[in-house]
């Protein structure tokens, strides 16, 4: 099995879609009247969900002129809140073929096809042309890719001069140890985290120039406190949630998670940059 394949497997689910159709009677919805707001615990699989998208979205200040890259779009739930919110087209790339597939339906239930497509690939060898988007984002995609500098010099040669490109990873943030497993890693030969001053660095290699970044721990072992105290208020999660995606594994996943965060060896980061090339 090829290293992309092994990344690729670990976000199987096998039946995603029909999962999320199932919790949609839970809900109160159906297809014909769910919501990106319903879809958003599930669509968006990064630490603090809609929040964390709202806040690197609002540095980014994207517009409805512009043509934006989403790279590693997962569910493409950042996507399609992007194409919703300023009516932007957006292309997103995954590795996964399952999540690709269930992204098409998703965006199809909130009538969002003409402002989004998706394809199925790997973020350092993208099917696009030179110079295609006018902006690009990736929210937890770099922990999978260990050349750095690679992906960073393929995302720019398919973002136009003087775009913006805005990242929110998983980095870290001393040595140790990892626990395992975690949520974009069963053990550690799939995991390829890298530090800040790491990712300034590809970036910099890359032809980018480093517009500001920010470290968000803080805002991270809140949310896991808020998800657990709510998940025990409620006696267990709600219809649609990250356990969705991660099933059984998830209660082991997150809270190894957030013990990583908590011990200081990683953290969520932003950073935002712009080709300069």
């Amino acid at each position: 099995m090829s290293y992309d394949e092994s990344v690729s497997d670990h976000y199987v689910h096998g039946g995603l879609l029909e999962a999320i159709e199932a919790a949609l009677p839970v809900l109160g919805k159906t297809i014909e009247n769910v919501t990106i707001e319903d879809l958003a615990p599930v669509d968006e699989f990064h630490v603090g969900g809609r929040s964390a998208t709202d806040h690197l979205f609002d540095q980014l200040n994207f517009s409805e002129q512009e043509y934006i890259l989403d790279v590693g779009c997962g569910l493409g739930g950042a996507a399609r809140y992007l194409a919703s919110k300023i009516k932007s087209r957006v292309t997103g790339i995954d590795l996964t073929p399952e999540y690709i597939t269930t992204a098409k339906v998703l965006s199809s239930w909130l009538n969002l096809e003409k402002y989004i497509t998706f394809e199925q690939g790997s973020a350092l060898s993208m099917p696009f042309q030179d110079n295609s988007f006018d902006g690009g984002y990736m929210l937890h995609v770099g922990m999978n890719i260990e050349d750095k500098i690679a992906l960073f010099v393929e995302i720019s040669r398919v973002l136009r001069p003087g775009s913006t490109l805005g990242i929110y990873d998983i980095m870290t943030q001393d040595e140790g140890e990892l626990v395992y497993p975690v949520p974009w890693a069963t053990e550690s030969s799939t995991s390829k985290l890298a530090s800040p001053a790491q990712y300034r660095q590809a970036l910099k290699d890359a032809g980018f120039e480093i517009i500001s970044e920010n470290n968000r721990r803080d805002f991270s072992l809140e949310f896991f406190e808020t998800l657990r105290a709510k998940t025990k208020a409620n006696g267990g999660p709600p219809p649609l949630g990250l356990h969705t995606l991660m099933q059984e594994s998830t209660s082991t996943k997150t809270s190894n998670m957030a013990k990583n965060i908590s011990n200081g060896l990683i953290a969520p980061v932003e950073i935002i940059a712009r080709k300069t090339l």
